[in-house]
């Protein structure tokens, strides 16, 4: 059988997607400018396809142009961070609900064998890894939840405006047993259960968590003026 052959990756289509990659993985922060000169020298490309590609990540509200200050990536204000955590909670809360009715055995194995992979990185101090983890846990949920609509819409939200390394609630060894492992476990409990209304307050809970936590982290950043 012969292989369909896709159409070779243009100069802005490269430039976007690692951008776009970078964005999203909080490896480019908000409120970090976006220079098209450093990015083609960085990237070994023209400042053309670059160009193309800041109002390509511009049209996705990824970042803004102010005058006389260029491209910046876009961070959020107090307010609509939690009007963010808000509509994940809707949407991840709704997917749980809906797990729970429509989970198979398997697909709850295939859960708790990620929670249970979080927990030992935890034990051995292996943490780099459990955003990452937790993203996979939550969106496995939303997408048994909701395979035609919620998983999408679930991944959509969260690529917009992704965590920063340094606001993650993983790193807070106050936080992270009783509000990421425990909620995790006891999320996935209700679903075995069939205990929608559980598993949807719980997820709830957790995700509007961490737009307090991200916000006590920014608030700590702030020098106090006395």
């Amino acid at each position: 059988m012969r292989k369909r052959r896709t159409a070779p990756q243009s100069k802005a289509d490269y430039v976007y997607n690692v951008l776009l990659d970078d964005i999203r993985n909080a490896r480019i922060p908000g409120g970090s400018p976006l220079r098209a000169a450093p990015v083609a020298q960085r990237l070994g490309v023209s400042i053309t396809p670059v160009r193309e590609a800041l109002r390509r990540l511009e049209k996705d509200r990824l970042i803004s142009y102010e005058s006389h200050h260029g491209a910046t990536v876009i961070d959020l204000s107090d307010e609509a961070l939690v009007e963010y955590y808000d509509v994940r909670a809707v949407v991840e809360g709704l997917g749980a609900r809906l797990a729970a009715g429509r989970i198979t055995s398997e697909q709850l194995a295939g859960l708790r064998a990620v929670q249970s992979s979080m927990v030992d990185d935890i034990a051995t101090g292996r943490r780099e890894r459990l955003g990452e983890l937790s993203r996979h846990l939550h969106l496995a949920i939303a997408d048994i939840g909701g395979p035609a609509f919620i998983g999408e819409q679930a991944r959509a939200i969260r690529n917009r405006h992704p965590v920063p390394q340094d606001a993650s609630l993983w790193l807070d060894d106050n936080h992270v047993q009783r509000h990421i492992v425990d909620a995790h476990a006891e999320i996935l409990d209700a679903i075995g259960a069939g205990d929608g209304e559980t598993a949807e307050r719980v997820m709830i809970e957790h995700v509007r968590l961490s737009a307090a936590y991200r916000i006590g982290v920014r608030t700590a950043r702030v020098p106090d003026p006395d």
